[in-house]
């Protein structure tokens, strides 16, 4: 199938590692002009010089701290001088940190509502305009599986993920004349640094090893297995095609069937 993306420019971010990187990955394989940051400039040169090996195109990237509106205002003004402008935008971030409510601070609430929700609202900001001078866009948001099922300990991703939510439906009705699509990407537990990470805490918190909680988390899977990025990358690039157009404003959760609601 033809999804009609060779050509056009694509921002990723937190793009150095993990699903991020597989959805930068993928849209090089479609000849898409691809843009990727982070906050590690040493991980970012890894991850372009694979893709350049693996796709024969080096994606352009850019240092930035998703809570810095500096540094996606340095990042978009980068990639719009690169390429002349953004077409598609997947805003992507790493997991708040985990915890109860009793255990978190109000700092710790500002940095992840900073980086989980006013990063996708002020890359928004930037980039939206362009779109609707061009009377074409795509906007994914990566978020997670929490905000159709929440999980425990992880009240901060739960409570602010949903904001994006919020802000994705409706910005989607906004923006709907000018064919530009809003659509969320809710991937569920997916073999990422950030799972690892996760399972590692629990373990120690429940005295086990993190094998077992990961094949735990498998189990709780119909389809008895953890996701990988490239899967979760494969619907973000759909989402993003000409074939996609008529879908916006909605939340697609590809997570084997872990979501008990309909």
């Amino acid at each position: 199938m033809d999804l009609g993306l060779k050509g056009k420019t694509v921002l990723v971010t937190a793009s150095s590692k993990g699903i991020g990187k597989a959805v930068a990955s993928m849209f090089a394989s479609e000849e898409c002009n691809v843009a990727i940051c982070s906050r590690k400039k040493d991980e970012l040169i890894k991850t372009a010089a694979e893709i350049k090996s693996k796709h024969k195109a080096e994606p352009f990237w850019c240092v930035c701290d998703l809570n810095k509106s500096k540094d996606i205002e340095n990042t978009v003004a980068s990639v719009k001088k690169e390429f002349g402008s953004i077409d598609i935008l997947v805003n992507n971030c790493g997991g708040p940190v985990p915890g109860y409510f009793r255990e978190l601070s109000e700092p710790n609430w500002q940095d992840a509502f900073e980086q989980v929700l006013l990063s996708v609202v002020r890359f928004c900001n930037l980039i939206v305009p362009d779109m609707i001078v061009k009377e074409w866009g795509r906007i994914i948001n990566i978020v997670s599986i929490t905000v159709k099922q929440p999980v425990d300990n992880l009240i901060l991703s739960n409570s602010l993920r949903m904001g994006v939510i919020g802000f994705a439906k409706t910005l989607s009705n906004e923006v709907a004349k000018h064919n530009i699509t809003v659509n969320n990407l809710a991937p569920g537990f997916t073999l990422t640094n950030r799972l690892y990470e996760l399972a590692v805490e629990r373990a120690k918190r429940e005295k086990v090893s993190h094998e077992e909680i990961l094949a735990e988390m498998s189990k709780q899977v119909p389809m008895s297995r953890l996701a990988l990025p490239q899967e979760i990358a494969s619907v973000a690039v759909f989402l993003a095609s000409e074939s996609a157009g008529y879908l916006t404003g909605n939340t697609i959760h590809v997570d084997g069937g872990w979501v008990k609601g309909l």
